[in-house]
C-alpha cells in the first residue's frame, strides 16, 4: 500500500477511502473557472457493492491498495456478464457489468487489459490509456468550420458518444483517451 495524490487516481484502481476498500469506476479532473481544481471520483465499495461519488481536493492523498494483476483478453459480452481469458493458461473468467464501471464503452473483443485481484477475487479492470474505435454515427460536418475550432457529436462502435473535430466521418477509426473519453486522433 502507498499514498498517492488525488490527481493520480485512475479508472480501475483500488483505494482505501474512509475505511472502505473501493474500486474506482470513473474519474474526472475538473478546474471550474476561478475555483480550485478537484477530482470527482465514482467508487464502488468492494464489500457492500454500493457505489458513491466523492470530490477530492487536488492536494488530498489517498491510499492505493496493492493488488495482483493478470493480463487478460476480453472475449465477449452475454447479457450483463463479460467474459475474459488469460492468454497463457487459457483460464476464463466472467465478470458482472457493475465491476467494470465505464470500461465496456472502451472494450471490443480481443481488447487486452489488466484485471485486478484482491485476495484472489477479481474486483476491477484497468484499460489501456487509449483505444481505437470506429465511428458509426456522426453529425454532418460544417463546410465553413475550421478543423480545430469546432466539434461535433459522434457515436462509436461500442455505443460511446464523444466530441470529435468536424473532419471526422462515419467509418473513420479514432483514438480515444480511456481516462476521460476525449478524442485524441484520427487513425484511419
Amino acid at each position: 500500500m502507498g499514498l498517492i495524490g488525488a490527481t493520480d487516481i485512475r479508472l480501475g484502481m483500488l483505494i482505501q477511502h474512509e475505511g472502505k476498500l473501493c474500486s474506482v469506476l470513473k474519474v474526472e479532473h475538473r478546474t471550474p473557472g476561478n475555483l480550485r481544481g478537484f477530482v470527482q471520483a465514482r467508487m464502488r465499495d468492494i464489500n457492500s457493492g454500493s457505489s458513491y461519488e466523492h470530490r477530492f481536493r487536488t492536494v488530498d492523498k489517498v491510499e492505493q491498495v496493492s493488488l495482483d494483476h493478470k493480463q487478460m483478453e476480453f472475449l465477449y459480452a452475454e447479457g450483463d456478464q463479460y467474459h475474459f481469458m488469460e492468454n497463457e493458461t487459457y483460464e476464463q473468467l466472467s465478470l458482472p457489468a457493475d465491476v467494470l464501471g465505464d470500461a465496456p464503452q472502451y472494450m471490443l473483443p480481443n481488447t487486452k487489459l489488466q484485471i485486478s485481484f484482491y485476495e484472489g477475487k477479481p474486483i476491477a479492470v484497468e484499460l489501456p490509456t487509449a483505444v481505437e474505435l470506429k465511428v458509426v454515427e456522426a453529425e454532418p460536418g460544417m463546410r465553413t468550420a475550421t478543423a480545430s475550432a469546432s466539434k461535433k457529436n459522434a457515436k462509436l462502435e461500442t455505443g460511446l458518444s464523444i466530441q470529435v473535430p468536424q473532419f471526422v466521418e462515419v467509418g473513420n477509426i479514432v483514438k480515444v483517451d480511456t481516462r476521460d473519453g476525449s478524442y485524441l486522433d484520427r487513425v484511419g
